[in-house]
């Protein structure tokens, strides 16, 4: 594309309807710009997303299995969905060869199997076994469900059931997790295909539970107010701090904007959180500050 071409301002953008790769139409949803393709299952483009989502190293880390091979398990019908990476054998990868054609550079390169790499595949996908729970939770790929919120979500449930059978109020009640999160979460696994796969991946063995950080309810001073910190205190963790605020009702948010009640703000506060309170009249407290409200 010429950057520098003139182009006819009066001349409409036309935007595709359609998804290129399925034929899908293209949807947007109500407060967001994007319109995306909701053929998830079937979509080539995004089921190779799902797998590669699967396998990152802050998912389930399964070392050795590339873009290519999973295009090429894909291709071959060994795998249709990442549960099925836990029923590969050795005779299912041995010698598998396909020779693609890269699109971009027009040459063409060559994917295949071989003795050490499918020895080096089967184990990755084993040790993946012993992945923490908010690991698993965030390699199912639910929509808006990013690594730290998997990880408050696993903190506060403590198991994938108990994720199963929440309901948005519940999910509500988490820090930092919010109307479209929760939405996103009961509608993923109301659906009978994403509850199938969970279940294969329970049979396969993965870990579906971990340890419940959730602190007790100490009082509700704090209910209604949302907060969020900067720097280091003398009295708590950042963690000791979140669970703090959690059980006195109080809500601990992302990043600062006009929701924000509170900025805590401890020894080497970062400046440009300091800076963008200040801007939108976010009133600052000092540890000791925050101290007092939990005593009123």
């Amino acid at each position: 594309v010429d950057l520098n071409r003139r182009t006819d301002q009066s001349t409409p953008i036309v935007y595709p309807t359609t998804c290129p790769a399925c034929g899908t139409p293209l949807v947007r949803k109500e407060g967001e710009a994007n319109f995306y393709c909701p053929n998830e299952k079937g979509c080539p483009p995004q089921r190779q997303t799902r797998f590669e989502h699967f396998i990152q190293r802050r998912a389930m880390n399964i070392e050795s299995l590339g873009e290519g091979k999973i295009e090429l398990l894909i291709d071959r019908g060994l795998a249709q969905t990442p549960a099925d990476l836990y029923s590969l054998t050795y005779n299912d990868l041995l010698g598998i060869v396909k020779v693609f054609l890269d699109e971009e550079t027009g040459k063409r390169r060559v994917v295949s199997f071989r003795e050490k790499t499918d020895e080096n595949i089967l184990s990755a996908i084993e040790r993946s076994k012993a992945q923490p729970f908010q690991n698993v939770l965030f390699a199912l790929g639910i929509r808006y469900d990013g690594n730290t919120t998997a990880e408050k979500l696993s903190d506060y449930f403590g198991s994938m059931d108990a994720i199963m059978t929440a309901s948005q109020e519940a999910l509500l009640a988490v820090p930092d997790t919010g109307p479209r999160i929760a939405e996103s979460v009961v509608t993923w696994f109301a659906d009978a295909d994403n509850r199938d796969f969970v279940e294969r991946l329970r049979a396969a063995g993965l870990n579906f539970a971990g340890e419940k950080k959730v602190v007790e309810r100490e009082g509700d001073t704090l209910d209604g107010k949302t907060f969020l910190y900067t720097g280091t205190f003398a009295n708590f963790s950042r963690e000791e701090l979140e669970a703090r605020i959690a059980a006195n009702g109080g809500k601990v948010l992302s990043g600062i904007s006009k929701k924000l009640n509170y900025l805590i703000v401890g020894e080497n506060a970062g400046p440009s959180k300091l800076d963008k309170a200040q801007k939108l009249n976010v009133p600052m407290i000092s540890e000791d500050e925050f101290l007092a409200m939990l005593d009123a």
